[in-house]
């Protein structure tokens, strides 16, 4: 499941998942986190949510403390006894989870097994969304109102889980929008993780390039799948507005999906 063929359509849709919110959807963008299990409940599909979850542990990993980042995931691994995919609405963490883990148990045969059944079954939203819950096909009341939108995949998102091809064509898909990509498409929004605590200027002027390459798009949103990049890009963006300056709205791809369907409770920006 957490190949770059991920980004395959499948017929089979799973009757129960798991979902890890992950840190920044619990503790800041949590209307995101509602938003894709509302989807897949929408879906016919039940959403386990093991209250006991935490972290990836991935905070710690990038910046080297790999024992404090093991013991953070071996509390996560007993969260996920039953044989369902594991949905992730953040290609980072859905990386950790999946490549990062069993690296981190190389040691241990017992937790090196248990990591990588797990990572097996990570699924990234974006990729999940496009392969089950048959987005592409209208609803009734999705909304159909001419919109540009820009697509922002982070960087694990990108290159470890290649979840920006289902992402871009489940945007493709929705009435009414159309799919503008900002020169440099590909490259970082300047967050990454503490990299923008420990460097702050360099995170600044990347995060600046970024939003310069949005606005030149004509984009009126920008939709990720990634909260700590939205995160980042809005509230750069706030900056510019209080300069006097237009920007467009940053939102989670689950609550933009659930908007175009008409939801009324749908976020509208990241931090809703």
């Amino acid at each position: 499941m957490n190949s770059n063929s991920s980004s395959t359509r499948t017929s089979t849709r799973p009757a129960r998942v798991y979902f890890f919110s992950t840190c920044l959807v619990d503790l800041m963008a949590p209307q995101a986190g509602i938003d894709a299990i509302e989807l897949m409940r929408g879906a016919g599909i039940a959403v386990d949510f093991p209250a006991a979850q935490t972290c990836c542990g991935q905070p710690a990993h990038t910046s080297g403390f790999f024992d404090e980042a093991r013991a953070v995931a071996r509390t996560q691994l007993a969260l996920f006894p039953q044989p369902w995919p594991i949905v992730v609405p953040s290609g980072s963490c859905a990386s950790m989870m999946a490549h990062q883990w069993p690296r981190l148990f190389e040691g241990d045969a017992a937790l090196l097994a248990q990591a990588r059944e797990v990572g097996a079954r990570i699924v990234e939203f974006a990729a999940f969304a496009h392969q089950h819950l048959g987005l592409d096909q209208p609803a009734p009341a999705q909304k159909t109102t001419p919109v540009k939108v820009a697509l922002h995949t982070s960087c694990h998102a990108r290159r470890e889980m290649g979840t920006h091809v289902p992402g871009e064509a489940l945007l493709r898909a929705l009435p009414g929008v159309e799919l503008v990509q900002p020169v440099r498409v590909a490259e970082c929004c300047g967050f990454g993780g503490t990299f923008s605590a420990r460097h702050p200027a360099i995170s600044g002027a990347m995060v600046h390039d970024k939003l310069d390459a949005v606005r030149d798009t004509g984009a009126e949103v920008l939709v990720s799948a990634d909260c700590g990049c939205l995160l980042n890009l809005h509230h750069a963006a706030d900056k510019r507005r209080e300069q006097g300056q237009a920007a467009p709205r940053f939102v989670h791809l689950a609550s933009f999906l659930r908007e175009r369907q008409g939801a009324a409770d749908a976020g509208q920006q990241v931090t809703d």
